[in-house]
């Protein structure tokens, strides 16, 4: 089978010749279908996730058909579909697996950094990472709803807000164009936010009420004249714009981050303090939030942007994701 690896730390990506990988017990054998590229790719590409070793084959939103099942597997058949997210499976035994909290792992088993992932046709991994896919989903589109859209999915539904609620949507790339799709079909108000006024027809089209265009005017100023928000999902991936943001959050409000940046967030205690307001952090979840995430997507329609590439094109779907310019997710197609 073909596969593309990071041979080391900050290396080119290589195309190699690899046996098709044969499931141990407790795994089972995908036939990857479709890959997505997400930025936390990069993890892999330069070596910034601690202990992680190489070769290594990066990916983690995965969509495929199950080609094989190890021993002791059961409840899973040879050519169900099937997926794979950034959660690679559990230890079982830390003190967060004891309490169900499988999501906290305290080994961090990550698909793509801990194992490899999805840029390669076949792929191994455990049962506790797998979730069900719906027959509908094209896997192209179906793949970065294993990151991109369990990320905005669960952070939305559990953020707090209600139907009708204020929801702002900060940022209209590949995680904000889904959030704001799911801040639709959630029933909320939405509220999205960009930079300049070149993103405000596709906000209205994927589901706004509105669009507020930072550049122009104060969010968070515009945010509290409709009389706050419930939530802001922050996913433009800049600390200084986030905290501009806190002062348009509304009484119980809360600013949910899952925009990665090394900037910090800047707020003064008297905005928390008052309207008892939060700022909370959100990482994607573990399968059965995918399979939800799925099930949301299939029933209300909601559908990533993707531009797809070939397994053999990789590197070239990695700069085009790593320019900014991707509208909105890079998709590897086997």
């Amino acid at each position: 089978m073909k596969a593309v690896q990071v041979p080391k730390p900050g290396a080119d990506f290589e195309i190699v010749e690899r046996d098709v990988p044969e499931p141990g017990s407790g795994q089972v054998r995908i036939r990857v279908q479709a890959c997505g590229v997400c930025h936390s790719d990069v993890l892999t590409k330069e070596g910034s996730w601690p202990g992680i070793q190489y070769p290594r084959v990066p990916g983690h939103e995965i969509a495929g058909v199950i080609d094989e099942v190890g021993a002791g597997v059961s409840g899973w058949t040879k050519g169900e579909r099937v997926g794979v997210g950034w959660h690679g499976g559990q230890d079982g035994t830390c003190l967060a697996c004891r309490r169900g909290d499988f999501a906290n792992c305290a080994s961090n088993i990550v698909c793509g950094i801990s194992y490899d992932g999805g840029y390669q046709e076949f792929m191994v991994a455990p049962v506790e990472a797998v979730a069900h896919m719906p027959e509908s989903l094209d896997a192209a589109e179906a793949a970065p709803l294993m990151c991109a859209g369990i990320t905005t999915f669960n952070a939305l539904r559990r953020a707090g807000a209600l139907p009708s609620d204020l929801v702002a949507v900060q940022g209209i790339g590949g995680l904000g164009h889904l959030g704001v799709q799911f801040a639709n079909k959630f029933g909320y108000r939405v509220a999205a936010i960009g930079r300049g006024p070149g993103n405000a027809a596709l906000a209205k089209k994927l589901g706004a009420d509105l669009y507020i265009d930072s550049a122009a005017t104060d969010a968070s100023t515009e945010l509290q004249k409709l009389g706050g928000a419930r939530v802001i999902l922050a996913t433009a991936p800049s600390g200084k714009a986030m905290s501009s943001l806190v002062g348009g959050l509304g009484a119980n409000g809360t600013l949910v981050v899952i925009g990665a940046s090394e900037d910090p967030i800047e707020v003064a205690t008297i905005q928390l303090i008052f309207g008892k307001k939060r700022i909370q952090g959100w990482s994607a979840g573990i399968p059965t939030d995918s399979e939800d995430t799925l099930r949301f997507a299939e029933m209300s329609g909601v559908r990533p942007m993707i531009e797809k590439y070939p397994l053999a094109k990789a590197a070239e779907g990695y700069a085009r994701m790593m320019s900014g310019k991707a509208e909105f997710r890079v998709v590897l197609t086997m």
